[in-house]
């Protein structure tokens, strides 16, 4: 452990803080390359619309593996390869159908996906509806209030935050843990508000959990007009929630990273590793989650083979599997990382959609965090400005604890209207902008780019 500690430290003191007039020449010619010669927004199209969503466990993901070894060919870097990981297998099923019947008998369709790893209904459940606005007004209630009843978690999005992960940070636990506190007073399901800032009829998925000695019930989420809708209909009196859903889980299937590299020129066996997740949920295409992020570092490997840059550590794009439900694949990275005696340095990751961007955040000591400060003088002409302590990605988190000290980099994008299309069937080719796609393979170029010129 210590000899970790003063291998980070040694890199730390040797950061190179002074750029040359050379620098800025190379990060004009990397976005000249992704703005004008770019093949980012091709890419995205024929993940998103040749293959389409991808859960893990799935045939679409496994074709996505085949197309992310075949983009790296076509790009002729160093060294493909894949890497086994095993991943969860959970299937939706059948399209899942809601209604609300008011006492009078009247009832009215609403929208409704299960949350992911949800259990299904086993049939039709009608049961009648308890409103609450928050996970922990749920904790607060009494068993008799709840027994038997359908538990509706209607906590909405702060739109007073103006980070939206903040917001959305802030209700999280209504999707990962309503079901187990619902089933813990005795609840038949629970319903939450999804977590998305627009009204539409677009509800949206997400990794919900269990806990084992507590009984599972079926979990999903309502589209934020039909959560308003539900709610005012119990303004008035009693309602009955009917529900259908016919997810179930299969046995774990195996599945692949995929990575590719550019080999160093002076330190190959450093590595940098950048990379997003290939999985997404199967609401949709997984087009900002997180395909844009794959696209991202895609491009940013090839912009800068193309410009015929040789970084001095090796760098390494990680396309990883099951993100979303489970993170086995950045789990099985790092865990494969250290088992070979490999130095990993510095880590990248996209993750927050293809919108445009700002900048980058630091999970790690401070200096790194100065250290990016530095490079806002080169990228402020292409209007990135936000350098500062934050977090990485969740696919590049297992690297802190098998490398101590290790810096971990998250790509910042405007946050604005990404909870719009989060895990959702709006989340599509077609809602990704070419410009805003493409600003940021060539920010991700930049900053690998300093990144390596910066560790010594």
């Amino acid at each position: 452990m210590l000899f970790r500690t003063l291998f980070f430290i040694s890199i730390l003191f040797s950061l190179s803080p002074a750029f040359s007039q050379n620098d800025s020449t190379m990060i004009r010619k990397l976005f000249d390359e992704a703005l004008i010669r770019g093949k980012s927004y091709d890419d995205l199209r024929s993940l998103c619309k040749g293959i389409g969503a991808r859960l893990s466990g799935s045939t679409q993901a496994q074709m996505a593996v085949e197309w992310g070894k075949r983009k790296m060919e076509t790009y002729g870097f160093d060294k493909i390869y894949l890497q086994p990981v095993m991943v969860p297998h959970w299937e939706r099923g059948n399209k899942e159908v809601a209604w609300i019947q008011s006492s009078s008998g009247e009832v009215v369709p609403i929208d409704i996906l299960a949350l992911g790893g949800s259990i299904g209904t086993n049939g039709m459940l009608k049961a009648e509806v308890v409103e609450f606005k928050s996970l922990d007004d749920l904790k607060k209630a009494s068993k008799a209030s709840v027994q038997g009843k359908i538990v509706f978690l209607n906590q909405a999005m702060n739109p007073a935050d103006i980070v939206t992960f903040t917001a959305y940070g802030g209700c999280y636990g209504i999707r990962g843990h309503g079901a187990v506190e619902g089933a813990k007073l005795g609840a038949v399901g629970v319903v939450i508000r999804s977590l998305a800032l627009p009204e539409d009829h677009f509800p949206h998925t997400g990794s919900m959990y269990y806990e084992e000695g507590i009984s599972k019930i079926p979990a999903g989420a309502l589209s934020t007009i039909s959560s308003n809708e539900l709610s005012k209909a119990l303004e008035k009196g009693k309602v009955t929630l009917i529900m259908e859903m016919d997810c179930r889980d299969f046995p774990d299937e195996p599945s692949f990273n995929v990575m590719g590299e550019l080999t160093g020129s002076e330190k190959p066996n450093e590595i940098i590793t950048i990379g997003g997740h290939l999985d997404s949920w199967d609401a949709g295409e997984g087009a900002h989650d997180d395909g844009a992020g794959i696209v991202h570092c895609l491009e940013a490997l090839r912009i800068l083979k193309t410009t015929g840059i040789k970084p001095k550590h090796t760098i390494r794009v990680v396309f990883f599997m099951n993100e979303e439900n489970g993170n086995k694949g950045g789990h099985a990275y790092a865990t494969w990382a250290k088992k070979e005696n490999q130095k990993q340095i510095a880590a990248v990751e996209s993750d927050r959609g293809g919108f445009s961007p700002d900048g980058f955040e630091c999970d790690g000591n401070p200096s790194y965090v100065q250290l990016i400060k530095g490079f806002a003088s080169l990228l402020k002409p292409y209007d990135l400005h936000h350098f500062e302590a934050g977090y990485g990605g969740v696919d590049i988190s297992p690297l802190k604890s098998a490398y101590e000290g290790i810096p971990l980099f998250g790509f910042v994008p405007d946050s604005q209207r990404y909870f719009d299309f989060h895990h959702a069937a709006s989340d599509v080719f077609e809602r990704v902008n070419k410009r805003e796609l493409e600003l940021g393979c060539a920010s991700m170029a930049a900053f690998v780019y300093l990144l390596d010129k910066s560790l010594e």
